[in-house]
């Protein structure tokens, strides 16, 4: 059984294309993947995700240790929104006190960190009057707690400090576009390599709930560059379809890589190389919510604030989370590895569970209900041709698809780290 026992065992195999030392046609072999963590947007329904992560956590603990962590056996963890804030708390380095290079958290604590700090970052004081005035008026939260928390937890941590790639999309009101966060470009261009509590307080910001927010970057050289950022929901609130894009750029990076993948399609045997889980923030199973008769009425602020929701807000994000699993679920089909991609979504949240915002004990608990029933419901794909989620035969639970990954992902890393035991031997003679 593989034990964590020092930081030196992690193998450093961080980007796409120097694991395969026998070139891209190897990366189909065990060992040679490119593993892949997304997260979705969805505020206080982060709870769903993080109820999803500590059982595979805890699968790969039973694999290989008590000491294991995601960011050990994910090459790219990406998330939006939410889903950053959960990027960032697996991603960034933690003091242990002994020099080791750790997690800041394991997977089992991100759910007790929202239930402690959501009720404080979404405070429960508004009637539906006052919510529509606020929202008349600025934000519906003023964003303190949110940021004084994140700052104290991530401290000077910057984005390529992070133990393994993050992605993290925000939107940069100023320049109207997306900016994109990644560990990747943060080492490559300073004026990208912010610090991680800016960008998470960046991402999370979503229009009328949290103020956008504002940062400075410097590259000790006298430059400087100015961002103006949102929710990262509002372009990517699925960042999937983001961080396989800056895996391409890594790939392009190099020119070998670049003249095999734009000149000549990828061959059969290299379908394997990515393994990607995307998990969700949950759906809302209401689809009689909103109805065109209804919405023909709506002036700007019930389009911003009804019966406890923001419907504009939830269907852009919404709308964005399912194109993409439709188009990353396609792209798997043409390449014959739909089992390499798994989506876990739950597509059953009603009333108040369905709120970004509904920080109340009683929520946030029937959440944690959630992201559990999750785990033992059915594996599903969506179908392209009706958007629906639809039951894949034979696959089993969830649960059942996570253990699998776990063992692949154990696999991984025991290849990688005996290929690199294997070359420090040789190296040392010994």
């Amino acid at each position: 059984m593989l034990r964590f026992t020092s930081a030196r065992l992690l193998p450093r195999c961080r980007h796409l294309y120097h694991a395969c030392s026998a070139g891209p046609s190897a990366c189909n072999a065990v060992g040679e993947r490119v593993t892949v963590l997304t997260i979705d947007g969805g505020g206080i329904r982060g709870v769903i995700p993080g109820t999803v992560l500590a059982f595979l956590e805890a699968e790969l603990q039973r694999l290989d240790g008590p000491g294991a962590r995601l960011a050990d056996y994910f090459d790219y963890i990406a998330g939006t929104s939410t889903g950053g804030l959960i990027t960032a708390m697996l991603a960034a380095p933690g003091g242990h006190g002994d020099g080791r290079q750790r997690p800041m958290f394991a997977a089992k604590d991100i759910s007790p960190f929202y239930l402690e700090h959501g009720p404080r970052i979404f405070p429960q004081r508004w009637s539906t009057l006052a919510a529509k005035i606020a929202a008349a008026r600025g934000p519906k939260y003023d964003g303190r707690y949110l940021r004084g928390v994140v700052r104290r937890m991530l401290g000077e941590t910057t984005v390529r400090n992070t133990l393994t790639n993050v992605v993290i999309p925000t939107f940069d009101v100023r320049l109207l576009q997306p900016v994109i966060f990644s560990t990747y470009e943060a080492k490559n261009s300073p004026l990208k390599n912010a610090l991680l509590s800016d960008v998470c307080i960046g991402t999370s910001a979503a229009p009328t709930y949290l103020p956008a927010h504002f940062f400075r970057t410097h590259d000790g050289a006298g430059r400087t560059r100015e961002y103006n950022l949102i929710d990262g929901g509002v372009a990517a609130n699925n960042p999937t379809m983001v961080a396989m894009t800056m895996i391409t750029e890594e790939i392009m990076a190099k020119e070998k890589a670049a003249a095999l993948y734009l000149l000549k399609p990828p061959p059969e045997e290299e379908h394997g190389r990515f393994l990607v889980l995307s998990i969700g923030t949950g759906l809302t199973s209401d689809e009689g919510l909103y109805t065109a008769e209804k919405c023909s009425r709506w002036g700007a602020l019930s389009w911003l604030r009804h019966g406890g929701m923001a419907p504009i807000i939830d269907i852009f994000m919404a709308a964005s989370s399912d194109l993409v699993d439709i188009h990353v679920a396609i792209k798997f089909q043409l390449l014959h590895s739909e089992r390499n991609y798994l989506r876990v979504q739950a597509n059953s949240l009603t009333g108040t569970a369905a709120a970004v915002d509904a920080a109340t004990p009683e929520n946030m608990g029937s959440l944690v209900g959630v992201g559990e029933r999750l785990l033992a419901q059915r594996v599903s794909r969506v179908n392209v041709e009706t958007g629906r989620y639809e039951e894949v035969p034979g696959e089993g639970s969830n649960a059942d698809a996570l253990a699998r990954i776990a063992g692949q992902l154990s696999e991984e890393r025991t290849a990688r780290l005996k290929r690199r035991n294997t070359v420090q031997t040789g190296v040392t003679g010994f």
